[in-house]
């Protein structure tokens, strides 16, 4: 397996670090001072052409691959975690969703706008009492004739109280647990009992609105359902295992954001006459934080690269993005303690990188859950 990315994959990665180095890392303290989301940078960034980065060009994206991809979300989530997860809730989950279950009516309708970048995209799965065990979700769908009725509610929505195309799961056959569960797409300006009932003031990932939604008699037309009734458990699984790659790139560029200050600080800070940069102590924190860094790279890539021959990465995409999140988490930590008491302080990044850094072990499958499907890999 070769990772070193190509000069087209450089030029990608690179013309979207300069974007981030000019336009979001000003912006990103203020984003998370305000916790507003930054809707004129999403507009920028469509015109770049990197809200559909994976979408072919006939749906309105880019075209890009696995290893572009979730490279550029590194540089992105470097400047900002809570816009790393705004692209990738709205690219990786959202998006996916309709690429991949979607007819080609669907596609047309829903798919080109959110990947050209004038619409949001949501994926709404989890509930109150159905978070990592999605089967206990209690929102249903029942048909009747050509429309469904959707009743129920939604929690820890990305993107949900801005979102212009929202993926819901419900259940349709409630007695048949997992197997019973279908997506539909859902149009919140168009929907008559689809509710915002509020966003949630989190940690971090500020900047990305987490809503919680409800649906009161919710009609829609039978034939926004995605794929067929009750493979709704099954697209679910597929879209958060290729999303997995995306969160392990965002915990990349957190950790490589906290390094980078780090690095830094440690060279300008004098303490007994010299730079700390200068004590053993300090070496060997920078140096196993930019080891941890590359090893996370490289099971990023692993994933990314069965992704794209086609081939099963179930494992590769559960071990990139718990390895990566619990490194992300443990990086920014040494970036704050290498700061000491400024590190503590709104005066540095570092305390922002930490706190956006503790979502990657959260969502989209916590640590515990991925240890388990890494070991019923390896068991068969």
């Amino acid at each position: 397996m070769d990772f070193a990315l190509t000069q087209e994959q450089r030029q990608i990665r690179d013309m979207v670090a300069e974007f981030v180095d000019d336009e979001v890392v000003p912006r990103a303290a203020e984003i998370d001072e305000t916790d507003e989301f930054p809707a004129d940078l999403i507009e920028e960034m469509a015109e770049l052409g990197l809200m559909g980065m994976p979408i072919p060009e006939e749906y309105g994206g880019a075209g890009l691959d696995y290893h572009a991809y979730p490279e550029a979300l590194v540089e992105i989530s470097r400047g900002s975690g809570g816009l790393g997860t705004i692209v990738a809730a709205h690219v990786s989950l959202a998006c996916n969703m309709v690429y991949e279950f979607g007819d080609e009516a669907q596609c047309e309708a829903y798919l080109v706008p959110m990947a050209e970048g004038e619409e949001i995209g949501a994926f709404a799965l989890s509930e109150p009492g159905a978070g990592s065990d999605v089967p206990a979700m209690e929102t249903t769908a029942e048909r009747s004739g050509d429309t469904y009725t959707i009743d129920g509610g939604k929690l820890w929505i990305s993107n949900g109280s801005v979102a212009d195309t929202v993926v819901v799961f419900a259940k349709t056959d409630p007695e048949a647990g997992g197997k019973g569960i279908s997506s539909f797409v859902v149009r919140p300006e168009e929907d008559e009992g689809f509710h915002v009932e509020g966003t949630e003031h989190k940690l971090g990932d500020k900047g990305c609105p987490t809503a919680e939604l409800r649906f009161d008699g919710m009609e829609i037309p039978a034939d926004r359902r995605l794929g067929e009734e009750g493979a709704g458990f099954v697209q679910a699984l597929k879209t958060l295992n290729g999303g997995r790659i995306t969160i392990a790139a965002r915990s990349i560029g957190l950790a490589q954001a906290a390094l980078d200050d780090a690095l830094e600080y440690a060279q300008d800070r004098e303490q007994f006459d010299q730079p700390i940069s200068d004590f053993q102590a300090i070496q060997h924190k920078l140096a196993d934080m930019d080891t941890k860094i590359n090893a996370a790279r490289y099971l990023m890539h692993a994933a990314a690269d069965k992704k794209m021959r086609g081939d099963r990465y179930v494992k590769e995409a559960a071990q990139a993005k718990l390895y990566a999140s619990e490194m992300a988490r443990e990086v920014c930590n040494e970036a704050v303690q290498i700061h000491g008491g400024y590190g503590y302080t709104k005066d540095f990044a570092v305390e922002r990188y930490y706190r956006d850094a503790k979502l990657n072990e959260i969502y989209e499958g916590t640590s515990e859950v991925l240890r388990n499907t890494v070991a019923d890999q390896l068991l068969g």
